[in-house]
């Protein structure tokens, strides 16, 4: 799992760019893909108390380090796999504060 300040931008389906950033990546063998976890900033400082919601989509890296392709996640089998890393994520991040 790699978690980092990391940000990409993304379009949405109007055609408008949104800053995000990357919460964590992680590869899953069980079903071949990449995903990613983040959540969208567009400029908005959060207190750190403050939720925020966070996004989660499949992802084929590109081979130059450039952006890659996000695809939406349609699976529940998938959901499910995610909710369980995102948890393990967060449980992790509050054992280190």
């Amino acid at each position: 799992m790699e978690h980092g300040q990391e940000t990409m931008t993304i379009v949405d389906e109007n055609g408008n760019e949104h800053v995000c950033e990357v919460i964590f990546t992680f590869d899953s063998e069980e079903f071949g893909k990449s995903y990613v976890l983040y959540h969208v900033l567009d400029g908005e400082e959060k207190d750190d108390d403050e939720e925020v919601e966070i996004h989660a989509s499949a992802f084929i890296p590109s081979e130059d380090n450039e952006d890659g392709e996000l695809f939406p996640i349609e699976d529940d089998a998938e959901w499910e796999m995610i909710e369980e890393m995102l948890n393990t994520f967060l449980a992790e991040e509050e054992d280190e504060d």
